[in-house]
């Protein structure tokens, strides 16, 4: 049964990217690659940012000075 239901989902999901290609037509590939981009951009950024917290933290904790 746990089987039927993945390749029921499965089965929707192709039939979703088959409707999609159908109606993007010859701009699929520029469709595909903005939103290849898009994802990059956003996963480059919120790494970036994540860097960026991280190191000011090391920073900060390395120029504070101990409490007595």
């Amino acid at each position: 049964m746990k089987d039927l239901v993945k390749f029921g989902a499965l089965a929707i999901v192709l039939l979703t990217a088959l409707l999609l290609a159908v109606v993007a037509g010859d701009y699929g590939p520029w469709y595909f690659a903005w939103l290849v981009g898009t994802t990059m951009i956003v996963l480059i950024a919120v790494s970036s940012a994540v860097l960026f917290e991280t190191q000011e933290a090391n920073s900060l904790a390395a120029h504070k000075e101990p409490v007595r």
